[in-house]
């Protein structure tokens, strides 16, 4: 049995989503953001990813990214854009990611390949209901191919993301609701709440609704009704995801994946596996064309 389109989005993905991350993870990236004035590590977070957006505040960027405690956004915009203005902050965030491909893959051609297979997807992306693929998509193009390789990238994160947010809302498993639920499956409750800002009371509160909901167990691992809300969440976000790829048949979506294949594994060296934002291991296309190694739903470690 061949794959669906929609898996093979969820395929093409997990290539893309690494290239996307090293904004967050390497120390090119870290300086770069250090170097504007934002040492601490969310506020060149909050104030990288939301630049494209312009000079928003914070409870926008919560509405938007999800997950993430008011606290937590609100301590890092809008005094953000009083240090450094979008169009400073859209430049660090950049030359961070550029420095950091340069480095984990020197050869300039195969950034190439990578960046003219992905750029034409992420350029047909559609961005109706999806504000932070919007305002990516908008961004000027870039000549560098391995800025317009993470660009590319980004545009393309941005627009599953926003796409995962509608199926998430949709479900009423949004926000603090969508990681106690992921916790009880397949990443670490304490580290998880600390890092999006959530105090120990805000968890438990959560945590005791989600139980009276059937949705997780009274030790909070998620119940089946609680798993399936999860992979019904993902197959909406696969479903909203393949639009940008309709100009490609399968044949010529796994060569865009084998494009940027050998990108995606090199940047993997900074990354766990498993990693904090449930990124599985990315997609090979030649030793599995219909990406049966690739989990359709969260699966426990």
């Amino acid at each position: 049995m061949t794959a669906s389109r929609e898996h093979l989005a969820r395929a093409l993905w997990t290539l893309f989503e690494p290239i996307h991350a090293v904004t967050y993870f390497s120390d090119e990236a870290r300086a770069a953001f250090a170097a504007i004035g934002f040492p601490r590590y969310w506020d060149g977070y909050f104030a990288g990813r939301s630049a494209p957006l312009g000079a928003v505040a914070g409870a926008p960027v919560t509405a938007i990214f999800s997950g993430f405690a008011p606290f937590l956004v609100d301590r890092a915009l809008p005094a953000a854009w009083s240090v450094a203005e979008p169009a400073v902050v859209l430049e660090a965030r950049l030359a961070g990611s550029e420095a950091t491909l340069r480095r984990l893959v020197p050869d300039e051609d195969v950034v190439e390949r990578a960046a003219a297979a992905l750029a034409p997807i992420a350029a047909g992306v559609d961005t109706i209901g999806r504000p932070l693929a919007a305002a990516n998509a908008a961004l000027p193009a870039q000549a560098d191919p391995y800025r317009r390789l993470w660009q590319s990238a980004a545009t393309l994160r941005e627009h599953r993301g926003d796409g995962h947010v509608i199926a998430l809302v949709s479900l009423d498993i949004a926000g603090l609701t969508t990681l106690l639920l992921r916790t009880g499956v397949d990443l670490e409750a304490g580290s998880l709440r600390k890092a999006r800002g959530w105090s120990e009371e805000e968890w438990t509160v959560e945590a005791d609704r989600l139980i009276d909901r059937g949705l997780l167990h009274a030790d909070r691992t998620t119940t089946s009704a609680g798993l399936e809300l999860l992979a019904e969440a993902e197959r909406v976000t696969n479903r909203l995801a393949v639009d940008p790829l309709a100009h490609l048949d399968d044949a010529g979506l796994r060569e865009v994946a084998r494009a940027i294949h050998p990108v995606s594994i090199a940047v993997g060296e900074l990354f766990p596996y498993p990693n904090p934002i449930g990124m599985p291991v990315p997609w090979n296309p030649d030793t599995d064309p219909d990406a049966r190694e690739i989990p359709a739903v969260p699966a426990p470690n």
